[in-house]
């Protein structure tokens, strides 16, 4: 069996006593060397059966799973750190897929690509359009395929992880991850894993529209420093869009019933002005980013030599 002393499993739980043995039996099981579970002030036993299943165990200081995770993070000093859940949604046994590439020296992070096998029960029909739906935004506002953004099972080295700005609170934080490994060029790994149905009796913290609305809403505001063009040429569609439409209203009328709409002729010219302009900074402001991430890698070439 794999020697993965090196590694501290970090687990994030919150009312997870009917699971959370397992998935610490489970990590030990498979040779992971430490697990460190945090809990979000669980109103059943998670935190005592943890302990009793040879866990580390401290209570979370604020509340959301980013909060969670970034805080456990602060308390791990081994080189690599595997995330998962404690509802034993994510296989333990499957961790060594996760684990390996980062040992091995092949990436700095990794990725579990739950839709690999999905198993029956696992995720609701309307989570799974989501999940699609956020994947292939990622991609284009990115231009990087992680298969899986929003999968809670990953690992990932601490350095690479101290080198991130993250600041989600809750579940947008595997987002912030993975918009962080886009836009410093982390090497990343997909390995396909499993995801189960939670077992009976035991109740999820996700709540698909909020939290999905939260999740698209990061991805979106983080595009500005990672894809600017995007995000401000988007908002410029929008608005010269809505230009054109009233100026064809406005032109129309003037031609065809001899009207005219002076008050809507100058909001059309504006609209039309301030999505030409917004265009036009998203274009300076790829530019701009682009120069830097240059800059980056050549002082990243020559800290190497």
């Amino acid at each position: 069996m794999p020697d993965y002393e090196d590694v501290c499993a970090l687990v994030p739980t919150r009312n997870e006593a009917t699971t959370i043995g397992d998935v610490v039996d489970g990590l030990y099981d498979v040779g992971v060397g430490h697990v460190l579970v945090v809990d979000g002030h669980s109103e059943d036993d998670t935190r005592q059966i943890a302990r009793e299943h040879d866990a580390d165990v401290i209570e979370q200081s604020g509340s959301g799973k980013g909060q969670a995770v970034r805080e456990g993070v602060e308390h791990i000093e081994e080189s690599y750190v595997l995330l998962l859940d404690g509802d034993a949604t994510n296989p333990p046994e499957q961790a060594p897929r996760l684990l390996d590439p980062l040992v091995d020296g092949r990436a700095e992070h990794v990725v579990g690509d739950r839709t690999a096998d999905m198993q029956p029960g696992a995720m609701t029909k309307l989570n799974q359009v989501g999940n699609r739906l956020i994947n292939r935004a990622f991609h284009r506002i990115h231009g990087e395929n992680y298969g899986d953004i929003l999968s809670g099972y990953r690992a990932f080295t601490r350095e690479s992880f101290e080198g991130m700005f993250l600041s989600a609170e809750g579940f947008g934080i595997e987002t912030e991850m993975a918009v962080e490994c886009a836009r410093h060029n982390i090497p990343v790994d997909v390995v396909p894993t499993t995801y189960r149905a939670r077992p009976e009796g035991s109740e999820t913290n996700l709540h698909p529209i909020s939290d999905g609305a939260r999740i698209i809403f990061t991805l979106y505001s983080l595009a500005k420093t990672s894809n600017p063009l995007f995000y401000f040429g988007s908002v410029g569609a929008v608005f010269g869009t809505a230009g054109v439409a009233l100026a064809g209203y406005v032109g129309y009328d003037w031609f065809v019933k001899n009207i005219s709409h002076e008050a809507l002729t100058m909001v059309a010219g504006v609209l039309l002005l301030l999505g030409v302009q917004l265009v036009m900074f998203g274009v300076v402001s790829d530019i701009m980013v682009s120069l830097h991430r240059e800059q980056r890698q050549r002082i990243d070439r020559l800290r190497e030599d």
